[in-house]
C-alpha cells in the first residue's frame, strides 16, 4: 500500500514538474541572430501584441552559429543564417522545412526573394535582411578610390596601420579571389594561391580583424574597414565623413534568413514570430534599425526617408553587376577557403 502511495506521489510530482516546464515554455521565445542586427522595437511590439518575449543571443558568424547548433544542448528556436548556409543547415537536419499553413504571410515574401537559389519556394527560410559586403572608409583619412578591394589588399599609406578587416572568413576570401580574377567557390589553384598571397602579403598593413564596424567608424577609432553595408550606413549617420566603397572587381552580396531550428522547444511561438516579421510594416522596423533592406513587399512606404536614396543601401548603376551572392561552395572549394583563412589566422 506504502509502494503504491508512493507511485502515486512521484506520478504527481512529475506531472506537475512538466506542467511547471511547459507553463515556463509559454509565451517565450529564443533567437539566435547576428549581433547589434534585432530591433529592440519590433521585440516590443511583437510581444506587446502576442505576449511573448522574446530573448535574443547574439553570434559574430556564420561558422559560430553552425558550431554552436551542431554541438546541441543550445536552447534556441529560431536562427538567421546567410544564404549560401541555409542549405548546409538543411542538408545537416538543422533546420525543418515549415508548416505554410501556420504563415498567411508567406504571401508577403516580394516576387524577386520568393523563389531564390538556395531555398526554392522559401519552404526553409524567411527573410531578414539583405545588403553587401564592400569597402568603408573616412575619406578625410583616404581620399582615393574606394571602390576596389585594393583598399584592403594593396593597402593605401594614409591606412596601413587603421584599416580593420571583418573576421568573415568566405566574405573575405572571396573578395580577394575575385580582385585576382576568379569566381567565388572558386577551385582554380592558381587563383586560389594569388588570393592567399595577396591576403597575407596585405596583413601587416592592417589595425586589427574585428566586428563592431559600427562604433569604431563613427568615433574614428578605425580609418576603414571591410564591412557591411548597414553596418556603414549607421556609421555614416554618426561620422558624415565615412564613405561605402563597392569594389569593381567583385563583391559579396548575402541575404540573411530565419530557419525554425528542428529541436526548437517552443515552435508555435517561433511560427507566429515568423509570420509577424512578414507583416510590411513590421519588416520596415527591421531595416529601420540596422539599416539593411528586406525581402518583404509592401515595406516600402514605412521605410525610413533616408533609407530610400543612401548610397549604402540604393547600389549605385554601375556597380550592381559586380555584385554575386555567394553560393554555398562544394566540399573541395571550402577545403580551399578555409585552409587560406587559416593561415590568415596565425
Amino acid at each position: 500500500m506504502g509502494s503504491i502511495k508512493m507511485t502515486r506521489f512521484l506520478t504527481t510530482a512529475a506531472l506537475l514538474l512538466g506542467t511547471t516546464g511547459l507553463a515556463q515554455a509559454e509565451g517565450t521565445l529564443q533567437l539566435y541572430n547576428w549581433g547589434n542586427y534585432t530591433s529592440p522595437e519590433l521585440l516590443a511590439k511583437f510581444e506587446a501584441e502576442t505576449g511573448i518575449k522574446v530573448t535574443v543571443t547574439d553570434y559574430d558568424s556564420n561558422d559560430v552559429a553552425l558550431a554552436k547548433i551542431e554541438a546541441g544542448g543550445h536552447g534556441f528556436d529560431l536562427v538567421v543564417p546567410s544564404a549560401n548556409y541555409v542549405p548546409i543547415w538543411v542538408e545537416k537536419g538543422l533546420a525543418v522545412e515549415f508548416d505554410l499553413s501556420k504563415l498567411p504571410n508567406h504571401a508577403n515574401i516580394a516576387p524577386e526573394w520568393k523563389d531564390v537559389e538556395w531555398d526554392k519556394g522559401r519552404t526553409h527560410s524567411i527573410p531578414w535582411q539583405w545588403g553587401s559586403t564592400g569597402m568603408a572608409v573616412n575619406t578625410a583619412v583616404y581620399g582615393g578610390d574606394i571602390n576596389t578591394s585594393a583598399v584592403f589588399l594593396n593597402v593605401p599609406d594614409e591606412l596601413k596601420g587603421k584599416i580593420n578587416v571583418v573576421p568573415e572568413m568566405n566574405d573575405i576570401v572571396n573578395l580577394a579571389v575575385m580582385a585576382n580574377g576568379g569566381q567565388p567557390c572558386s577551385e582554380d589553384t592558381v587563383v586560389l594561391k594569388a588570393a592567399r598571397d595577396a591576403l597575407l602579403a596585405a596583413k601587416p598593413d592592417w589595425l586589427s580583424m574585428d566586428y563592431g564596424a559600427t562604433e569604431n567608424l563613427s568615433n574614428n577609432n578605425w580609418a576603414a574597414s571591410v564591412n557591411w553595408n548597414g553596418s556603414t550606413m549607421r556609421a555614416r549617420l554618426a561620422n558624415p565623413t565615412v564613405a561605402y566603397g563597392y569594389p569593381k572587381e567583385g563583391y559579396p552580396l548575402f541575404m540573411d534568413s530565419v530557419m525554425l531550428l528542428s529541436d526548437a522547444q517552443n515552435v508555435e511561438e517561433a511560427y507566429k514570430f515568423l509570420d509577424f516579421i512578414m507583416v510590411p510594416e513590421n519588416a520596415a522596423m527591421i531595416s529601420a534599425f540596422a539599416r539593411y533592406a528586406n525581402g518583404i513587399a509592401g515595406s516600402e512606404p514605412f521605410m525610413p526617408e533616408d533609407m530610400k536614396t543612401a548610397p549604402e543601401v540604393m547600389i549605385p548603376e554601375e556597380f550592381k553587376a559586380a555584385g554575386v551572392f555567394l553560393p554555398t561552395c562544394g566540399p573541395k572549394a571550402q577545403e580551399y577557403i578555409t585552409a587560406i583563412w587559416t593561415e590568415l589566422q596565425k
